[in-house]
């Protein structure tokens, strides 16, 4: 499918990528995502009838595929709470012009689904994992899950053949003493692991910023005790930096979006569960797609409306951030958009 457009925003940046998140909930509450004093037993989670369907989130997918999305990642809250997954993915799949539809999630589900998952057309998966040890694991997903269940569903993920990458958010004086014992597991595995800076993501998290864990302290400590080369980019709009161990080769990386922000490289735009589309991960405000939806609009005024929305983005929050120019502001939380 040609792209109908070849504008970019007006930072010069293109769209490659949509994340989409298909639920609001989660079985975790992990603290720099859902803190469990924040999202309780009573808190209003969107009911069914407000979360995209299926079928709207597909026509959306061809819409943004015209545009040059060729990346899908499905996201939550935790995505393998949405009811029939793989039927979705086996629609996206089905998108021309989508070549890679991947998956995020805790893992604890995994190990059940994961046959139809890749029979529905999945490519990848990553897993977010905080801690191997049960304690630090317990503290960072509000005492929800158990570390052997994620474990099992990376497992099965690799066993199934699917590429695998694990993502651990690193947070000072919480679990960044499982920094090296993470490496060293996932070495061993063959597994990419990713460590992810403690992002100001939401309004609920807490964050401050003496709490990160920077780049360059985590590959000091990795470093020290397995020696690093660094690796090219894959592809442009990268947000990991990439790194392999001399001695056997397995892949590494790091995602500083707090000490080395990535924003000018930026291709990803985020569909929220209750179908709003965000331009950036830290962003205030959405552009509702549903009601459009629902009101029966036609396609060309919806890609009217893609359009209009990425041709004024100007989105950088990382960067202002960084430069003490970001302000305080109410930003969506994560787990209406995924990561």
């Amino acid at each position: 499918m040609e792209a109908r457009t070849k504008r970019a925003d007006r930072l010069g940046r293109p769209m490659r990528d949509l994340r989409i998140s298909v639920t609001d909930r989660c079985n975790f509450r992990c603290q720099y995502c859902m803190p469990a004093e924040v999202f309780g037993p009573d808190y209003p989670f969107l009911p069914r009838s407000e979360l995209l369907t299926f079928e709207e989130i597909v026509r959306l997918v061809r819409l943004f595929a015209g545009f040059g999305v060729k990346k899908v990642r499905l996201t939550g809250g935790e995505p393998l709470l949405r009811k029939d997954l793989p039927a979705l993915i086996r629609m996206v799949s089905r998108v021309p012009g989508v070549d890679d539809i991947a998956l995020t999630t805790n893992a604890s589900l995994l190990a059940g689904s994961v046959e139809e998952l890749v029979d529905a057309g999945l490519n990848r998966v990553n897993v977010s994992l905080d801690a191997l040890d049960s304690d630090v694991f317990a503290r960072m997903s509000g005492g929800r899950g158990k570390v052997k269940s994620v474990l099992a569903g990376i497992d099965a993920a690799a066993a199934a053949g699917l590429p695998v990458k694990v993502n651990m958010v690193v947070q000072k004086g919480v679990n960044d003493g499982e920094i090296l014992p993470m490496a060293r597991h996932f070495k061993e595995k063959g597994i990419p692991l990713r460590f992810i800076e403690f992002m100001d993501v939401g309004n609920t998290n807490g964050w401050k910023l003496d709490q990160v864990v920077s780049k360059q302290e985590i590959l000091e400590k990795i470093g020290s005790e397995m020696p690093l080369e660094p690796l090219e980019p894959a592809y442009h709009g990268e947000v990991a930096d990439r790194y392999r161990y001399r001695d056997n080769g397995i892949e590494v990386g790091v995602i500083s979006s707090v000490t080395a922000p990535f924003c000018g490289s930026c291709t990803r735009a985020r569909l929220s569960a209750e179908g709003k589309l965000y331009t950036c991960l830290f962003a205030s405000r959405g552009t509702d797609f549903r009601t459009p939806l629902r009101d029966g609009v036609g396609d060309d005024e919806l890609i009217r409306l893609i359009d209009r929305v990425w041709s004024r983005r100007s989105d950088r929050y990382s960067e202002e951030r960084s430069s003490g120019t970001a302000g305080g502001r109410d930003k969506v939380e994560m787990s209406y958009i995924g990561g």
